[in-house]
């Protein structure tokens, strides 16, 4: 089945003079790749990796072109042109862009404006149209996560205690400022890892993965051992054993954390490998 809003390969049926039909292998059903987009070599039962859309006279039609943001996904998109009807977004196609009905404006679109929105395909109508009343797509499954699973989130609202994002175009989620270890930005695309699925669904992200936490765990459980005023003399060189009895954890983790501090110029290392702070 050719699906609206999303990239799929499909085969040539046939070629006519302004394009190429296409379809999907086991369905008669046809779609238009104008002749724009045909590769010089294209030929009947070749395939080809297409994104499906409406046309002006809501026709389903192919292209190559790649839009910035397909069916079911939240993206930031600027206004183009605005009229009776709503608000047109740019979203990556010279042939159409993206209407934003006016009942699905949080608030009056205005022409050079950037929104976030949500792109799907309205029941009604069968067209393709986007949402920024974000609020009614996010949150309508429960989350399947463990901590430490990488996601893919969009930044989209500074808070006070951090940033809230869109986590794989489907969850609420946090990424708070204690977590943050390097600058990042409203609009952005970034990937996450899970710290924890709350009993809400909203999800507790942070940048660095388990290892990279550790390790920032441990270098801040050094650098306190370096200042008690008892502080034994402590290096790279010591004992498995006497690294696990002093901080609890494996030489290979502990030699990360001083690699790590000793990069930030926190510590110091004497020719014997003894560690100091700086």
């Amino acid at each position: 089945m050719i699906k609206l809003g999303k990239y799929q390969t499909l085969l040539v049926s046939r070629s006519v003079d302004f394009g190429v039909y296409l379809h999907e292998d086991g369905d008669t059903k046809e779609v238009l790749l104008p002749a724009r987009y045909v590769p010089e070599d294209l030929a009947p039962g070749d395939s080809i990796e297409v994104f499906v859309y409406n046309d002006s006279e809501d026709r389903l039609v192919a292209t190559t072109e790649r839009p910035y943001a397909t069916v079911g996904e939240f993206a930031f998109l600027e206004v183009n042109d605005v009229n009776e009807v709503g608000a047109f977004i740019d979203w990556g196609l010279i042939a159409k862009d993206l209407l934003v009905p006016y009942s699905e404006q949080k608030v009056k679109m205005r022409r050079g404006g950037i929104y976030l929105v949500y792109i799907y395909v309205d029941k009604a109508t069968e067209r393709i149209v986007a949402s920024a009343r974000i609020e009614r797509f996010l949150g309508n499954v429960f989350p399947d996560y463990k901590p430490g699973d990488k996601v893919d989130v969009l930044v989209y609202e500074h808070t006070e205690i951090g940033y809230k994002v869109i986590v794989d175009n489907l969850h609420r989620g946090m990424i708070y400022s204690n977590e943050i270890y390097r600058p990042i930005e409203l609009e952005e695309n970034i990937k996450a890892f899970v710290k924890q699925v709350r009993p809400d669904g909203k999800i507790d992200l942070t940048l660095n993965d388990i290892a990279a936490r550790r390790t920032a765990n441990l270098s801040e459980d050094i650098l306190e051992y370096l200042h008690r005023p008892d502080a034994g003399p402590v290096s790279d060189k010591s004992t498995p054993e006497r690294i696990q009895m002093i901080f609890n954890c494996s030489k290979k983790d502990f030699k990360k954390a001083v690699g790590h501090l000793y990069r930030e110029r926190k510590i110091a290392l004497a020719a014997d490998g003894t560690i100091t702070l700086v």
